[in-house]
């Protein structure tokens, strides 16, 4: 009878301690699975974190770095559209006067300038879409307001370009000792020379013709004979803007 009762309890100890077993390795199982998951939790956490800081420090060497030593394109691109937004105004920003400083740029980006003047009606011609990123250039160069730029070419050789102006290349009317508009090879080489004699003989204080820079002053040596230049002129700047 004792012998009985012992084989049981042996029994009852062996599928006990099976049973123990069996739980152990469900709960060890569980555990595993939630370690595994806060691991790859704490993995993307830190994936995020390093791509974060190495999209910062890229940024960085893209301010410092010369372009041939960046190696990330994509980064470069978007540190420049970033520098862009912060160094140019918007279009709606651009403001004119009649006693504005003509050396001042409109502070605008080229492609802006661009589609500025894509949009001007009163350019039927096309021509100051068509040559608005040489004017974006020029004016750069030249140290010219960009709206007064395009509002003299237009004062002086209307917004279609008068044939006379369009054959000789000369947008601002520049005379010779003859009195002939002077005649230049292309369209470049025109609007070089007009913003090249304006920064020259106009706009540099040791120009031959300067008088200030505004337009009023500019039309005393530019324009004399016509007191109604200044109005003309800045009348065709409006329809820019």
């Amino acid at each position: 009878m004792g012998n009985k009762r012992s084989s049981k309890n042996i029994k009852l100890l062996i599928i006990l301690s099976f049973l123990m077993f069996i739980v152990g390795i469900v709960i060890g199982i569980f555990n595993l699975e939630k370690v595994d998951n806060k691991v790859a939790e704490l993995t993307r956490e830190e994936e995020q974190f390093v791509e974060k800081d190495t999209i910062d420090a890229e940024t960085i060497i893209a301010a410092y770095t010369p372009r041939r030593e960046i190696a990330s394109q994509e980064v470069v691109s978007r540190y420049a559209r970033a520098r862009e937004r912060e160094m140019y105004k918007r279009l709606d920003e651009i403001t004119i006067s009649k006693d504005m400083d003509l050396t001042v740029r409109c502070n605008v980006s080229r492609d802006d300038f661009i589609a500025l003047m894509a949009g001007v009606r009163a350019d039927t011609s096309g021509f100051f879409e068509q040559n608005a990123g040489t004017i974006y250039d020029l004016c750069e160069k030249y140290e010219i307001n960009e709206i007064f730029f395009c509002g003299l070419i237009s004062a002086e050789s209307g917004w279609t370009i008068a044939d006379n102006h369009r054959r000789t290349h000369n947008y601002i009317s520049l005379m010779g000792s003859g009195g002939a508009l002077l005649k230049f090879a292309s369209v470049e080489v025109g609007l070089e020379k007009a913003a090249s004699t304006l920064h020259t003989n106009y706009l540099s204080e040791r120009g031959r013709f300067y008088y200030g820079k505004t337009l009023e002053a500019v039309r005393t040596r530019f324009c004399p004979v016509n007191p109604g230049w200044t109005n003309l002129v800045y009348g065709r700047m409006q329809q820019i803007i």
